[in-house]
């Protein structure tokens, strides 16, 4: 297990290198410059000297492979540089906004798993009952409906039932507050966006719990521990649900990992300024800097879940054996 382990982090490191190489060179094939779009805006007088100026200043106008050599040496030492269009920190931008996006991917993962794993066991259990096709409707709908549409009708749901409540419509605070600062304020805020989301994310999950059950239940080890008279629900809990979440741990996953940088419109419906807002602000301002830090954070992200899955599936399934 160790020596998987170890091997599996070093394969990291080529991975992220493909994906940094990928990002930088890519980006630079995108037409457009920050600094005519600092200096002339958007079809404004640009100034030539002041152009170059600028380029100069960023580091833009040395060769390509200088600057891929920079951007790698500040990644290896956790120093992504400043950001071409604001002039800060990039580390400080993306600290602002990871706090916010990490905790409702946080939060939608949770609300998905509470919803998806008992509505996923029980349409498995009730096969071609009227609980199973109440379950496999409610999961189709999740994943027909839009998590940002959902999110709309969540905020006039709630305008609506407190106007004719109490006289006066309520909705979610604005401004983003630190869940260390005034947890109650933080979690009213983020709740919604959250259950918007993990409707959605629980949708695949319940389906993929209900798949795999069935799957399970036909195992020739369920049909023995049902012939020694165990009780069904020890059966369910002990044998059978655990050896079924390998392919619905995977789901959760990389359900997560694209929460992260994917709740582009459910931020801009709720008003959160997270690292999808961030990404498409970067994008839109031909911020190099920012726009591969952001996709460098996303890379990570994915790689680091896809191993947490990898060495959560020997807990789960005793049978894996990793050498």
């Amino acid at each position: 297990m160790l020596k998987y382990t170890i091997k599996r982090i070093l394969l990291m490191v080529p991975t992220l290198f493909g994906a940094a190489v990928l990002v930088f060179f890519l980006l630079r094939l995108i037409p457009g410059d920050v600094c005519e779009l600092r200096i002339g805006g958007e079809g404004g007088y640009v100034d030539e000297d002041a152009i170059k100026v600028c380029q100069h200043d960023l580091g833009t106008d040395r060769p390509m492979i200088v600057q891929f050599g920079h951007f790698i040496g500040g990644f290896v030492v956790f120093d992504l540089g400043e950001s071409m269009w604001t002039g800060k920190a990039v580390t400080h931008e993306l600290g602002l906004r990871f706090q916010l996006s990490l905790q409702v991917a946080i939060m939608a993962t949770i609300v998905a798993v509470v919803i998806a794993i008992p509505l996923g066991t029980i349409s498995a259990i009730r096969q071609d009952t009227w609980l199973d096709y109440a379950v496999r409707t409610f999961s189709i709908a999740g994943i027909a409906i839009p998590s940002f549409w959902l999110g709309i009708m969540i905020i006039l749901g709630l305008l609506i039932s407190t106007q004719a409540m109490f006289g006066e419509p309520w909705m979610p605070p604005i401004e983003y507050v630190s869940p260390f600062e005034d947890p109650v304020s933080n979690f009213v805020q983020l709740i919604w966006p959250a259950v918007a989301t993990g409707y959605r994310y629980s949708a695949v999950a319940t389906r993929m719990t209900r798949s795999a059950l069935l799957e399970v239940l036909r195992e020739d080890y369920v049909r023995t521990a049902r012939a020694k008279g165990l009780f069904e629900k020890i059966i369910i809990n002990r044998h059978a649900l655990k050896n079924s979440m390998l392919p619905v741990v995977t789901v959760i996953g990389i359900e997560f990992a694209f929460l992260m940088g994917g709740l582009v419109v459910t931020e801009q419906v709720f008003n959160l300024n997270g690292i999808g807002r961030l990404f498409v602000e970067s994008v839109q301002n031909h911020d190099y800097t920012m726009t591969q830090a952001l996709v460098m954070l996303v890379a990570v992200i994915f790689v680091v879940t896809n191993f947490v899955v990898d060495i959560f599936y020997a807990w789960l399934d005793p049978r894996i054996r990793y050498s």
